[in-house]
């Protein structure tokens, strides 16, 4: 074992999450493309982190890795002391689909289904029975301000209204992390205001983790700390907020 993973390892209790040493590499041609360089982050149980840089800088990579959706090329992901390197593929959706929750840029509701009923899905896929966790799935969707709206499909809502009920399906399996990737990115400015204090209410109000990838200055300083990535490696990383 890496001897920075182990030592890490020893003193993991702190962190929701730990990035030790991540690279991400794509073969381009003869060449290799080298998009994370030695990627080192640790996150802390109720935070709100922020990543921030140009296009290119390996901001969605990274988040990826850390969501477990894409494995690094060299380095370890450790999520509420577990190493993902560990599991198998099975193992691994079921780890994230419980630990994990994800807002994008595009909400990815599906059409055919109401607010209430995309929120159920997530407690489905892990063998729940939806009825068990009717209250709760309500109450979420009560929390984003959507009581009245969760008989409506997607096509019925406004864009604002569904970065809303993504917010609150990240939310329903209880996840020690949520990670969002330009989750104002298709929103006007009211609308991304609206999102941010949502997102901070939620933080205040359940404790929960949020890393959030976005180029939104505003919302980076509310954050308790920003991280800036340039050319695959953090340039700069700084305390907004004192947790």
């Amino acid at each position: 074992m890496n001897k920075k993973i182990e030592q890490t390892e020893r003193s993991s209790s702190r962190y929701i999450l730990e990035a030790i040493q991540v690279e991400k590499h794509y073969p381009s041609g003869p060449e290799v493309l080298k998009v994370l360089k030695g990627i080192d982050v640790n996150i802390q149980p109720g935070e709100i982190l922020v990543i921030m840089g140009p296009s290119g800088a390996g901001k969605s990579t990274l988040l990826h890795i850390m969501g477990t959706l894409d494995k690094p090329t060299v380095g370890e992901v450790i999520i509420d002391q577990q190493r993902t390197s560990q599991f198998k593929e099975k193992e691994i959706a079921a780890f994230r689909n419980k630990n994990i929750g994800f807002v994008f840029q595009f909400h990815y509701l599906l059409p055919e289904f109401t607010a209430l009923e995309n929120l159920m899905i997530p407690r489905m896929i892990m063998g729940q029975d939806w009825k068990d966790h009717l209250t709760h799935t309500e109450e979420l969707l009560n929390e984003v301000g959507l009581s009245r709206r969760m008989s409506h499909k997607p096509s019925q809502l406004s864009g604002g209204e569904l970065q809303r009920v993504a917010v609150a399906r990240a939310l329903v399996n209880n996840p020690k992390l949520v990670l969002a990737d330009e989750p104002t990115g298709n929103l006007d400015t009211q609308n991304s205001q609206a999102l941010f204090d949502l997102i901070l209410r939620l933080n205040e109000k359940y404790k929960q983790t949020f890393v959030i990838v976005t180029h939104n200055e505003m919302f980076a300083g509310q954050a308790n700390r920003v991280i800036h990535l340039l050319d695959g490696r953090i340039e700069d990383e700084k305390i907004v907020q004192k947790l």
